[in-house]
């Protein structure tokens, strides 16, 4: 099993009291969203581990946000890379037979006044690819 730590927030003691098996979990914390999605895919063309947990979409962080300045506008940035991401693993996981777990956020869409205000991070793609929700 892998651990896509993208929120840089996993304890490795209290995961171990869980019943984690911490010894024989790959965990990396990458620095860029890209960098993240990347491995995901390295790992499921490889073969090498069966299950594969993205903690969280909403902290995978394009490259060019993290570069940029804080209050810069980076609209659509986010899902677009997870767009691509989608399309390049959709396969890759399919023929490995790797299964590839996102965690989410919700967030509250500002103004609605009819419907679920609520929404999820990182466009639509993980909606339209996701074989459970």
């Amino acid at each position: 099993c892998a651990f896509i730590d993208a929120e840089h927030a996993l304890d490795p003691v209290y995961a171990k009291k869980l019943g984690v098996d911490i010894d024989n979990l790959l965990c990396s914390q990458p620095d860029t969203g890209e960098q993240a999605l990347e491995i995901c895919d390295a790992l499921a063309r490889s073969g090498a581990v069966d299950v594969i947990i993205v903690d969280s979409v909403a902290a995978l962080t394009p490259k060019a946000e993290i570069e940029g300045e804080i209050g810069d506008s980076h609209m659509g940035l986010a899902a677009r890379m997870m767009s691509q991401a989608m399309r390049k693993l959709a396969g890759n996981l399919k023929n490995s037979g790797t299964l590839l777990i996102f965690i989410n956020q919700i967030r509250m869409k500002i103004g609605v006044m009819f419907g679920n205000p609520e929404t999820t991070t990182g466009g639509n793609a993980l909606k339209f690819y996701a074989s459970v929700r």
